[in-house]
């Protein structure tokens, strides 16, 4: 092999390529410093060769320490190419696991994966999964894809010392993605700067054991899961993992007024969209028993009190730090009015039950803060059985004390109430829990209150809590966001305990990575206002040919495309061709425009043409996406979505109703091509030169219209 430099990106090194290199020993000067768009070979005459599969495959035809690193024959060699370029599968969160199932069944019963001995097909999915960091690792503890993994580890195994040093160097563990190698330790020390300053993940939890770690995820009841609780939720599933500790679910059902089965139902549904594996499901109201019980010792104690002073004056005593006349009852007439809240009274509802603190304390969330309260709804677990609910700051210390847990994650949004959580437990004298904090998930234009919420849907502007203008979950789902996005967005911030607002177009930047490789191309024309494009010299019967659906990713099929003498183009592309100008018909060939009919306002109406296929495409201003004019042609809603508020952030004090956006749904209506009529619901695509989309609503007969909705590519809004 002839001397050369492999030089690429800083951000993103050709794994297999590196691999492939340590493994044939060959002579490589490795430059990641220069601005190299994509990764190249750069030879010693100046010869160069780019593209990381190029370069793989070059490194195996040229390797003699490996003399079938390319494949014994031809046959193998072809072989080789297709695992080769299969490998790019695995770089697709949605595809991820899928990927990882093929070739596990293909490897039960084969050592490698072509031929008898190692070749450059192993290294291109080996270096893919090694290239995922912890997404791979956590599959590899599992007992999911045995064969898969056999075949992983016996290849680390073999050249355990130089893919150790090419994994240590180039694969940051935990974050899923290759880096480039620092090329000193200055650089090494702000490469470990900048990753603190974003708050990436690697970060410890106080105190934490391996294999001893319990975490609780314990959402409320009373909305479905939105993007700011699958923070909290990712945060634990990640902890859990790099502990191998475990997850218990707990509901925070403590206030009947809010909460519902439906609610229950839908979060233990949205908890399994995040893949969050969890040990159990639990419930507060498991605990009301043993609730009242503590709360009853602390009156007993002396560390409780009934207060029956009137909600807005307790407010104002706290906010003053004044005592309450009810703070020197006794024993006895505090445990008289207890009875009389457990019975619900007349008596009883005027009560609650306050921690005995300091009313003077700097911290206001230390002075007296209420235990328990009367309520007599009915409970949508337990009925009409108990008149008095706990507070969460009273249940939420005694229920992880009580279940295990060790380190409890809270938002930042807490902080001032952490000594009272520690204080809370102190007086109960039970086990201490580390709380743990990270920064809560704001995002512009984006209402996260359950409260706010649950107004847009009682007041039907949105179609309920799974509208795709809505940031919960199946919100975002429905809207056509990959889970594997969210993942990415917040395991990338990790647990910061920085405040920020953060935009939408990054979480959709990293969504088009995941779904541009590999979702289908589709062709739509807007409906209104068409024009006839009539090709004299066109075919005088239709033909049909079959072409990919994804020119670089075979795995997403074909689909037939018909050839017309006359076909429908844009009311918009027609309006900008002048007559006898060449234009390209995308996947047919070029046309030159000889006629453009008008009507009296201007509009075209119609053109006439003749086809020019032996004419070059480089040499076009317009390439045009067109349908043929058959039957066969569908009908589409196309949806576009804007954000329901007009303020970037909604103040505490803000009414909701003040800043709503008028307009926040747009249908176009278009005609598709017809392979279109397969699609399912939850199906994405791209519409050429249109964006992508997800079905929403699939074909079901011709007059009723397939619902498209625009999925966001996080580039800068209209």
């Amino acid at each position: 092999m002839d001397d050369m430099k492999l030089s690429f990106p800083p951000e993103s090194p050709p794994l297999s390529v590196i691999v492939a290199l340590s493994l044939s020993a060959s002579p490589v000067t490795i430059d990641s410093s220069t601005a190299a768009a994509v990764p190249s070979f750069v030879f010693s005459d100046g010869r160069k060769l780019s593209g990381a599969t190029v370069l793989l495959r070059y490194v195996g035809r040229s390797s003699n320490k490996l003399p079938d690193f390319y494949g014994h024959n031809a046959f193998d060699s072809s072989q080789i190419d297709e695992w080769v370029d299969y490998a790019s599968v695995f770089s697709s969160g949605s595809e991820f696991e899928n990927a990882c199932g093929r070739v596990d069944k293909y490897l039960e019963s084969r050592t490698f994966l072509v031929g008898h001995s190692l070749s450059i097909a192993d290294v291109a999915i080996w270096s893919a999964l090694a290239g995922t960091g912890q997404r791979w690792e956590s599959l590899r503890k599992s007992k999911k894809y045995q064969s898969l993994v056999r075949w992983f580890n016996s290849i680390l195994d073999e050249y355990c010392e130089l893919l150790s040093k090419v994994l240590a160097t180039y694969v940051k563990k935990g974050s899923g993605k290759p880096v480039a190698a620092p090329k000193s330790k200055d650089s090494q020390q702000a490469t470990k700067a900048d990753a603190q300053d974003k708050g990436k993940p690697e970060v410890d939890l106080p105190e934490a054991e391996i294999g001893k770690v319990r975490l609780r995820f314990a959402p409320e009841p009373s909305g479905y899961l939105h993007i700011g609780h699958a923070k909290a939720a990712l945060l634990n599933k990640y902890f859990a993992e790099r502990y191998q500790g475990e997850v218990i679910v707990r509901f925070d059902d403590t206030n009947p007024a809010k909460e519902s089965n439906e609610f229950v139902e839908n979060l233990v549904k949205d908890i399994g969209t995040l893949g969050i594996k969890y040990e159990k499901v639990t419930y507060t109201s498991d605990y009301f028993p043993e609730l009242m019980a503590m709360v009853e010792k602390l009156i007993r104690e002396g560390k409780a009190y009934v207060d029956d002073t009137p909600r807005e004056q307790m407010q104002k005593e706290r906010m003053d730090g004044i005592d309450s006349k009810c703070r020197n009852h006794s024993v006895d007439e505090n445990l008289k009015l207890w009875q009389e809240m457990i019975a619900g009274s007349e008596r009883g509802l005027q009560c609650c039950v306050r921690g005995k603190f300091n009313m003077q304390d700097p911290n206001k969330a230390m002075r007296d803060p209420v235990y328990y309260r009367c309520n007599p709804m009915s409970h949508h677990r337990i009925g009409d059985k108990y008149k008095i609910y706990p507070t969460y700051d009273f249940a939420c210390p005694f229920v992880d004390s009580h279940e295990g847990i060790t380190h409890a994650l809270r938002s930042s949004e807490y902080h001032d109430r952490n000594a009272q959580y520690y204080k809370v437990l102190e007086d109960m004298g039970m086990r201490q829990v580390q709380l743990y904090e990270f920064s809560r998930l704001n995002l512009v234009f984006t209402l996260l209150s359950k409260r706010k919420l649950l107004w847009f849907v009682q007041t039907g502007l949105v179609d309920g809590w799974d509208d795709p203008r809505f940031p919960t979950v199946q919100g975002i789902v429905r809207r056509g966001l990959k889970i594997e996005a969210l993942i990415q967005f917040i395991l990338e911030q990790g647990a910061s305990k920085n405040l920020n607002l953060m935009e939408w177009d990054k979480l959709w930047s990293i969504n088009k990575r995941i779904i541009d490789p590999v979702c289908p191309r589709h062709t739509a024309v807007i409906a209104e206002r068409r024009v006839l494009l009539t090709l004299t010299n066109g075919p005088d019967e239709p033909f049909v040919r079959l072409i990919p659906k994804h020119k670089k990713f075979e795995g997403a099929g074909e689909k037939t495309t018909t050839f017309t003498k006359s076909i429908w183009i844009e009311e918009a592309d027609a309006s900008a061709i002048s007559v006898d100008e060449e234009v390209t018909l995308m996947d047919w060939g070029n046309a030159i425009v000889k006629q453009v009919t008008k009507d009296e306002e201007g509009r075209v109406t119609a053109l006439s043409g003749v086809l020019n296929l032996q004419g070059s495409v480089k040499t076009t201003k317009l390439k045009l996406t067109w349908l043929p004019e058959i039957n066969e042609l569908v009908n589409l809603t196309l949806t576009e979505f804007d954000y329901l508020i007009t303020k970037k952030k909604l103040e505490d004090d803000d009414e909701v109703a003040d800043f709503v956006n008028p307009n926040t749904k747009k249908e176009t209506l278009a005609l598709g091509d017809s392979n279109m009529r397969n699609l399912k619901c939850g199906d994405v695509i791209q519409l050429e030169r249109k964006g992508y989309f997800r079905c929403d609503v699939p074909f079901v007969k011709s007059s009723k219209p397939i619902v498209l909705f625009s999925i966001p590519d996080g580039r800068a809004a209209k």
